[in-house]
């Protein structure tokens, strides 16, 4: 074999080795894409197919005022048609009207599509304004439930919740009156703390007592899962803010104690208190009376998280007096509502509806809520309150 013939063979040798050793790596290369593909798509692929959630809201309205226009002889005359008003049919359906539009639409956005599940509200005259509202076509269709009672208010006004029926079950309600006196009476005060929550086994004093409006309690299930709802409209700051004080401090105490008294029954109840509390997320009667955190972190067992006080502390309202605004409507939450185990029903966030259809646009009273007035049937004078519950859907 001569000298050239081994050469070709070498070099063709040496061809094969590189092709062979280049096909190899070329293999490799693929076979390393294909694993760290894998990988990839281990690491990110649960994080990229979102996880979907059960939406609920859950809502806080005070209607201001909502009366009827038939005449009641023991406190509406103002509410009448010739009353200091002049309230009538057309005003009324105006008002049933406007709030019906802003029920429909509190909470929803791109994640919820529906109005609220729940409804706290306050200032209404009796169930039957409740059973006009809920027949405006707005929101005829989600075939609210209503839970109501009368209270002792001397001004005729009640607190009521509604419900959507297809998605929330009552199971037990009752209201619970609170009895505060006037006067020297602050002992008297704190002494109805230790009564019993059976209204039918406290006794009525009638000596100065100041009627207000009962505490609501609801308990039902919500997708089959035990929801309880306090529903409260605190005394007002008439007289004064610290002449006040003490009815609210009572009323703080009395929710209190009506959430210890659910606990007793079950320790992982969950609780939800709403209301319009005539007081803000920093006074006495809200971080002493209920206890209430601003940070989940300092919610301990049967304890309670108040999603507003932040807000609050960010200039946010839902009031507004002499040009000061504040939070008094509030929505608070068990501990047990914010354990982030979103197989069973948790907080998620919270907010104030306050669209500008909604807003005095003009005058003194600019950026105010839209209430009624003299030329005009508006919403308001509070802005509602809202929070979100969501489960998982597995």
């Amino acid at each position: 074999m001569n000298v050239h013939f081994k050469l070709l063979l070498f070099i063709f040798d040496l061809n094969f080795l590189l092709k062979f050793i280049l096909m190899q790596f070329k293999i490799m290369r693929i076979i390393s894409f294909i694993a760290i593909f894998f990988i990839v798509s281990s690491i990110f692929g649960a994080n990229a197919q979102q996880k979907k959630y059960i939406v609920h809201t859950v809502a806080f309205y005070n209607f201001e005022n909502l009366f009827d226009t038939i005449n009641n002889p023991n406190y509406d005359d103002e509410w009448t048609s010739k009353g200091l008003q002049r309230w009538n049919s057309v005003k009324y359906n105006q008002k049933l009207e406007n709030l019906s539009k802003v029920l429909m639409q509190i909470g929803t956005n791109d994640q919820q599509k529906e109005a609220p599940t729940f409804i706290g509200c306050s200032e209404i005259e009796n169930r039957g304004v409740l059973e006009d509202l809920i027949k405006q076509p707005n929101i005829v269709k989600d075939d609210y439930g209503i839970v109501h009672f009368d209270s002792p208010d001397k001004r005729g006004i009640d607190v009521g919740f509604l419900y959507q029926k297809k998605y929330f079950k009552p199971t037990s309600f009752v209201n619970i009156p609170l009895i505060i006196y006037r006067g020297n009476n602050n002992e008297k005060n704190k002494e109805t703390e230790e009564d019993k929550i059976d209204k039918d086994k406290i006794e009525i004093a009638t000596d100065n007592r100041v009627y207000t409006r009962d505490i609501l309690l609801v308990t039902g299930f919500l997708d089959g899962e035990e929801i309880n709802i306090l529903v409260n409209h605190w005394p007002s700051r008439s007289g004064g803010e610290k002449k006040s004080s003490p009815f609210r401090e009572a009323a703080g105490r009395l929710a209190r104690k009506v959430m210890d008294s659910v606990y007793k029954v079950n320790p992982n109840a969950k609780i939800i208190l709403m209301g319009d509390l005539n007081d803000g997320t920093y006074n006495k009667s809200v971080k002493e009376g209920l206890g209430a955190k601003l940070k989940k972190s300092e919610v301990q067992q049967f304890g309670i998280y108040n999603p507003f006080e932040q807000m609050a502390k960010e200039g946010n309202a839902t009031l507004f007096y002499r040009d000061s605004g504040d939070i008094f409507d509030q929505i608070m939450v068990s501990e047990t509502l914010i354990k982030n185990d979103f197989s069973i029903f948790q907080y998620w966030k919270a907010g104030i509806y306050n669209k500008p259809f909604m807003i005095e646009k003009f005058g003194r009273y600019a950026g105010y809520p839209l209430r009624h007035s003299e030329n005009e049937i508006g919403y308001s004078d509070h802005f509602p309150v809202y929070i979100y519950l969501i489960k998982e859907i597995k």
